[in-house]
């Protein structure tokens, strides 16, 4: 069997669902051992590139062969922004309301991406996209009085970092598939450089604010957060391949891509029982975020 562009498109972002619905978990607990979202960033990172660059390497590649100086620019740009930020914004967000909480909020990042494609390019709303908006606002409501999540308890007011992080992927993957678009860089190369502007953005502030904030005195946190890091280079170079196809339009892989709170909701039910509640308000509020992102998308997908 054959799989056309679609299909791929569609595998290759189901992909990072799962992982990204399972590595909530390994950063939760990683956390649960003195371990700090920057720790989690950095070694994040440090990992994935490593892996992805030797990959590159080892295929006879280099990181900025026949790339132009522009767009390997809009690769580090969009890694410093959508990945550095956004991923540090993740990490406070499972350290202070829980994974399965903070993956459902980032979950509505198409919402964002829509937003910025009507501001910035006048694209018109849908009804579809208009009633998808109202269900996974309710969503979101119903998250955060659904008393589930981190065990310590949380503030309503603790959503602005998933929802931050959700914002700065929407606006990373906007410029990447406008990157991959424009052609000069495979895959690897693209996803090398948007990690090393990450890594760069990480460095900068270690030089200007010391390198207390990226270390923990339990050595078991690097370990859950350096699998994590494994695991996202599969699930990035999976939604790079996706955003580099004719058909991988970004709302279209975002909405299978924010599928990942499903995942998160019964991983954190099975293995953080610890540390985590999953109660109907979680499962209810996930569900919601999910269908409202699936209906903000009908719109634009189906219009492309």
């Amino acid at each position: 069997m054959v799989l056309n562009d679609g299909m791929l498109v569609y595998l290759f972002a189901l992909v990072p669902a799962v992982i990204w619905g399972f590595t909530p978990v390994l950063d939760k607990r990683g956390m649960s051992y003195d371990g700090t979202a920057l720790q989690a960033s950095l070694v994040v990172v440090v990992v994935d590139l490593t892996l992805v660059t030797s990959l590159l390497v080892l295929r006879g590649g280099s990181l900025l062969a026949g790339i132009d100086v522009s767009l390997a620019g809009l690769f580090l740009f969009a890694g410093a922004t959508g990945t550095a930020l956004g991923r540090l914004a993740i990490f406070i967000g499972v350290d202070r309301v829980g994974a399965s909480i903070n993956s459902a909020v980032v979950s509505a990042r198409p919402l964002f991406a829509t937003a910025f494609a009507f501001g910035l390019l006048g694209e018109p709303i849908s009804l579809e996209t208009g009633v998808g908006i109202v269900v996974l606002v309710t969503g979101l409501v119903v998250l955060s009085l659904a008393k589930g999540g981190d065990l310590s308890g949380w503030e309503s007011r603790d959503l602005i970092y998933p929802l931050g992080s959700g914002a700065l992927f929407a606006f990373g993957n906007v410029l990447r598939r406008f990157g991959l678009e424009m052609g000069g860089a495979d895959v690897l190369q693209a996803v090398a450089l948007n990690e090393a502007g990450a890594l760069l953005v990480f460095l900068g502030y270690a030089a200007v604010r010391g390198t207390k904030g990226f270390r923990s005195a339990d050595r078991r946190s690097y370990g859950y957060f350096a699998v994590s890091g494994a695991l996202t280079a599969i699930a990035l170079v999976s939604l790079f391949s996706a955003l580099a196809l004719p058909a991988g339009q970004v709302a279209i892989v975002e909405s299978l891509a924010s599928t990942a709170p499903l995942f998160t909701t019964v991983f954190v039910y099975f293995l953080l029982q610890d540390l985590e509640r999953v109660t109907r308000g979680v499962i209810a509020g996930a569900v919601l975020v999910v269908i409202g992102t699936a209906l903000v998308t009908l719109g634009p997908a189906g219009a492309l």
